[in-house]
């Protein structure tokens, strides 16, 4: 496939197919005690940002806070974080990384790292760069929907309301 014969159904139907295999790659690579998805980047968000409420977690990765709650009550049992009350307001209850999620961050960052040769590999420089800003434009247009549909409101028809 040349970028002359290539419509959106084409790059929808070769991302699709892309993101399975990645994702079959992934679990068959996972042994039974690895962190799951969620796990992994509930424990990469505290790590770039600090101790957080849960509620702020849920927010930030967009899922609901009853989901949240189960990943890092997972996190909790297998001692990686922990539930401290905030010096500020007692009532509110911040979650911090302990010394062994260290550990387990430093493991995640090397599959990311080995995963991230693998599906590159063959790439030139300048297709990744075309690539990553096109997955991000994708991203935050999903961002934006997944927003939209939250509020009940139409995201397209919006933008075209706001350029109007």
């Amino acid at each position: 496939m040349t970028a002359k014969d290539t419509s959106p159904q084409q790059v929808a139907v070769a991302l699709r197919t892309s993101v399975g295999m990645l994702m079959r790659r992934i679990r068959q690579s996972k042994d039974g005690d690895e962190l799951t998805l969620p796990e992994s980047t509930a424990l990469a968000r505290l790590d770039r940002g600090g101790p957080a409420t849960a509620a702020e977690l849920a927010r930030q990765e967009q899922i609901s806070p009853q989901s949240m709650g189960a990943t890092l009550a997972a996190l909790q049992e297998r001692g990686l974080i922990e539930r401290r009350p905030d010096p500020r307001d007692r009532r509110i209850w911040r979650l911090h990384l302990l010394r062994p999620a260290r550990d387990v961050l430093h493991e995640i960052d090397e599959q990311r790292a080995d995963m991230t040769r693998m599906v590159t590999a063959g790439i030139d420089d300048h297709s990744i760069e075309i690539m990553t800003e096109a997955l991000m434009r994708m991203k935050a247009t999903l961002t934006q929907e997944a927003h939209a549909s939250r509020r009940g409101t139409d995201p397209i028809a919006t933008e075209a309301q706001e350029a109007v």
